[in-house]
């Protein structure tokens, strides 16, 4: 049942996403401004070894870690200037490259079409047992205060969700433009609120909240969706590139006041 979920998620995303690698050359550009404590660290996981980018606040008490799940994309420079934004935010962030395989990782495949196949084609069960132990590493940190949440987006908002059922320690899920559970199995075991983010022209996702809050509500789960006028698929990296829209600016601009809202609370 899990494994129809993520397909049913990730082959949409797989057949109408397109990011040139050039088009986050501002989100690399704002990072290597950044004056946080920015760095690669290398997370066991059973017999793989995880990489992941993380970036820390600049404040005196201990600080909540979020977990950033990345777009089909993979660990893009945009993804990574997120851990950052959080930071600055005042909350440790790590994002994992969920296409670590001992090599190079995301930076390792030839062209974004090759990394959207690597992603589309990750075996669920591995993406549990990274994530468990990036929640695990990230929670025992010195600096942090042992809550964790979890954002994903795209490809990894689906993640975020699935992740939710499987790990019983994660605070809070916050999933961006991404389906939820189509079954009361992938709902069964959710103890942290869920929180989504939606695209009011993303018909392919928001045509399924209704089921999605269906299933929550009979499980007894906390499902908290909003939905942005106007913003398209994928506004938290289009509203923040030089071209953004309009509408995908201000809804980029509302949902990161929400988010941070949010895990302020916890």
């Amino acid at each position: 049942m899990r494994m129809n979920w993520l397909i049913a998620a990730i082959l949409p995303v797989f057949l109408t996403a397109v990011l040139p690698a050039s088009a986050q050359d501002w989100a690399k550009a704002t990072l290597e401004k950044s004056s946080r404590h920015l760095e690669w660290v290398t997370v066991k996981a059973k017999d793989r070894a995880v990489k992941c980018f993380i970036a820390y606040p600049e404040i005196k008490n201990k600080a909540t870690a979020v977990v950033l799940i990345h777009e089909i994309f993979g660990l893009s420079d945009w993804v990574r200037s997120m851990t950052d934004q959080l930071a600055a935010a005042g909350y440790i962030a790590i994002a994992p490259d969920l296409l670590s395989d001992g090599k190079d990782g995301t930076s390792g495949y030839k062209d974004q079409d090759a990394v959207r196949k690597a992603v589309s084609s990750l075996p669920p069960d591995q993406v549990t047992s990274d994530l468990d132990a990036v929640t695990s590493y990230v929670s025992k940190l010195p600096a942090a205060n042992g809550k964790v949440a979890v954002a994903g987006f795209c490809w990894g908002g689906s993640q975020a969700f699935r992740f939710a059922n499987n790990n019983s320690t994660i605070k809070d899920a916050f999933v961006f433009y991404e389906t939820g559970p189509s079954t009361d199995e992938q709902a069964a075991n959710i103890n942290a609120p869920v929180h989504g983010f939606y695209a009011e022209n993303d018909a392919r996702v928001s045509a399924t909240l209704d089921t999605t809050r269906d299933i929550m509500k009979k499980s007894g789960k906390t499902f908290e969706p909003v939905v942005y006028s106007g913003a398209g698929h994928g506004f938290m990296r289009e509203g923040q590139a030089p071209e953004a829209s309009p509408k995908n600016l201000a809804a980029r601009d509302a949902a990161w006041k929400r988010l941070t809202t949010l895990l302020h609370k916890l």
